[in-house]
């Protein structure tokens, strides 16, 4: 499933929001993020809410670990970024209240950490389009929706801070074809690019800065008195468009799967992915979804459960750049196995795995098409950790939550992409 990251708060943190709320302590190697994840989900889709300047406002500008934030929320696996903000505006006609979407940012600040890549290394990441076009063609749509006022297509100008600016700076700010001005958006966009992670900050228009003579200039109590006044709409936003940033990609997965009903018996509603397999951009996506999700963990190998599970578990291995693992049906690997049985609703059977497949604490993903009762994949769990192996994750294209089979599995941490209601 998609998993959005938010930045900002906006009272999305509050646990009567989120469903499933919990707080999680997270570390990365450049140290605490700015707060505790607020981890749950809205409308169905898990998100993770990360406070920018902490859950009381006390970390300045400046003093934001951008990096930790940005590693923080990949880590978690998050496909996406929506970042909150206040702005001054620096044009007549974005007014205080109006939401607003940048496209362009100009990075006007001094001394922040501006990379993932300061260690021996030299990474030039394109930042021609740095703020993403699909997150900002939904929030749009929804601010339509909503009736909200809002200005698209605009540029940021970023300030170091915590000062705001001179009115010299302002104008010259204006003249530079800036648009609104904050202290937030870089180096934040900046990094997430670098983690090729979809981002796009919401802005609101709190003042006029310090340009417009017949406006009083922007003060810290202006800024907090606005935001309380119209946070909600930018909450109210959020959720609207969380939704169908998660479906998009999701429902068109799903609508590459058939649906074949009374099969293998009367009342059940067989999901048949060999349409998916057949679909040339319906594949790309799936891959696409379990390369970036994995890319970036310490995976030895992939496991593909037969036969289906052959099929995704081995593109996305050659496309990790790691082995593949074949956990077969007894009777079909030449070789010494080790085997594991399972109980069906009538009987049982039985899997089986080369007994050299793995090394002692090979980091293993297994893959599977799909999640019903779960006692196939706890069974290959089981072989894996006969062997020595250590589970990343299980990995399923479908879930159905009905059959409750991520029950049998709560002992490892399992993924599934898209979800069908029923058996």
């Amino acid at each position: 499933m998609v998993k959005i990251g938010i930045i900002g708060g906006s009272g999305l943190d509050d646990p009567q929001l989120l469903e499933e709320y919990e707080e999680k302590e997270v570390n990365t190697e450049y140290g605490l993020p700015s707060s505790k994840l607020s981890c749950g989900k809205i409308s169905g889709v898990e998100v993770c809410i990360l406070a920018r300047h902490g859950k009381n406002h006390n970390i300045a500008p400046s003093q934001v670990n951008f990096r930790a934030n940005i590693m923080a929320l990949k880590q978690e696996g998050c496909d996406f970024i929506l970042a909150a903000s206040a702005v001054g505006s620096l044009r007549e006609e974005i007014k205080p209240g109006n939401l607003v979407f940048p496209n362009q940012f100009i990075d006007f600040t001094k001394q922040r950490k501006m990379t993932f890549f300061d260690k021996n290394e030299v990474v030039h990441t394109p930042m021609g389009e740095a703020f993403s076009l699909k997150l900002r063609e939904i929030l749009v749509s929804c601010s339509n929706e909503l009736g909200f006022e809002y200005n698209n297509d605009k540029t940021v100008v970023t300030i170091e801070g915590p000062r705001f600016s001179t009115k010299a700076e302002s104008h010259m700010f204006r003249q530079w074809g800036a648009d609104i001005i904050n202290m937030s958006t870089c180096p934040e966009v900046i990094l997430a690019n670098e983690l090729g992670i979809p981002y796009q900050v919401i802005c609101m228009s709190t003042d006029y800065d310090c340009w417009k003579e017949d406006e009083e200039s922007v003060t810290f109590e202006m800024i907090l008195k606005r935001m309380g006044e119209n946070a909600g709409k930018v909450k109210e936003l959020l959720i609207k468009a969380i939704p169908k940033i998660a479906g998009k990609d999701v429902e068109f997965i799903k609508s590459k799967i058939r649906a074949i009903p009374d099969f293998p018996k009367p009342g059940i509603m067989f999901r048949d992915i060999t349409t998916l397999l057949g679909d040339s951009e319906g594949m790309k996506k799936v891959v696409e979804i379990f390369y970036k999700r994995y890319k970036d963990k310490k995976i030895d190998c992939v496991a593909g459960i037969e036969s289906r599970g052959f099929i995704i578990g081995g593109i996305l291995a050659e496309r990790l750049g790691v082995g593949f693992v074949p956990i077969r049906k007894p009777g079909k690997l030449p070789y010494e196995v080790v085997s594991e049985e399972y109980d069906l609703e009538y009987g049982s059977d039985k899997i089986e795995v080369h007994k050299d497949a793995f090394k002692l604490g090979d980091k293993v993903l297994l893959i599977d098409d799909l999640i019903a009762t779960g006692g196939t994949m706890r069974a290959a769990c089981n072989l894996v950790e006969k062997l020595g192996g250590d589970i990343v994750e299980c990995s399923f294209i479908v879930d159905l939550p009905d059959l409750k089979g991520k029950d049998k599995l709560s002992k490892w941490p399992v993924y599934a992409m898209v979800e069908f209601e029923g058996e």
